[in-house]
């Protein structure tokens, strides 16, 4: 069966978003692809899939963008079945330790990497609501989001970012318990390619899109499974 799926982030042809909406597309899916600024490859693809693909451009980090983009989204479809929030930041400072850090990067890339996808979800939610399959939100998070695995002393804003989103699902998850039509996870997805000349990464983004959407539909609806969750299904620390 085709869905309707909104994935978020997905400018960059080398990346996770863009390689998940080509996945989506190839399934024969209609995908809402949202970007903060344009993307050539993006209306590349869009020519190749016309009426299929549609771009909506969308800043996370505003309400005002938010809201904008699912008004716009709701011209277009009735419901949605599925919302990856892939969208994410990191500050020029995400490497330095507390020394040299600016602290004052911190609440940006929370308000960007944690509470964007909330604010997502909730001017998407009463299409989520219609889906007719039952809607899935996958929140990409990462390992670095662990405290139980936490190890480095960087990754300040990143790190806190992701712990930040890991525990704005699970607040989510039990907000929608007793609903058999809404699921929400998040995703370490493992170590991906996502930057040209990255080849120590051991996961080829493309290749890898087509395990993330497999996965996806294993879990639309598991409510009891583990809701921080590995590539593999598999339970991750929080």
């Amino acid at each position: 069966m085709t869905q309707t799926v909104l994935i978020t982030g997905t400018g960059r042809p080398y990346a996770l978003g863009f390689n998940l909406v080509k996945r989506y597309l190839e399934n024969g899916d209609r995908v809402f692809a949202s970007v903060r600024r344009p993307s050539e490859a993006l209306e590349g693809l869009k020519k190749e899939y016309p009426g299929v693909l549609h771009i909506l451009n969308m800043d996370i980090a505003s309400t005002a963008s938010v809201s904008a983009a699912a008004a716009e989204c709701s011209k277009l479809t009735d419901s949605l079945d599925l919302i990856i929030n892939n969208a994410t930041t990191a500050s020029a400072d995400t490497m330095k330790e507390l020394p040299d850090f600016d602290l004052d990067l911190v609440a940006p890339a929370v308000n960007v990497g944690a509470v964007g996808p909330i604010r997502v979800l909730k001017a998407f939610l009463p299409l989520l609501k219609k889906s007719a399959i039952g809607a899935l939100v996958v929140n990409i998070s990462s390992e670095a989001g662990s405290i139980g695995k936490c190890y480095r002393t960087f990754y300040l804003d990143y790190g806190t970012e992701k712990a930040a989103l890991n525990m704005l699902t699970m607040t989510m998850h039990n907000y929608f318990r007793d609903d058999p039509n809404l699921n929400i996870i998040c995703l370490h997805p493992g170590w991906i390619r996502t930057n040209p000349g990255n080849n120590e990464a051991p996961l080829i983004p493309y290749e890898h899109a087509e395990t993330l959407r497999i996965l996806f539909e294993k879990k639309r609806h598991d409510k009891n499974g583990p809701v921080f969750i590995t590539w593999t299904g598999e339970s991750y620390p929080w």
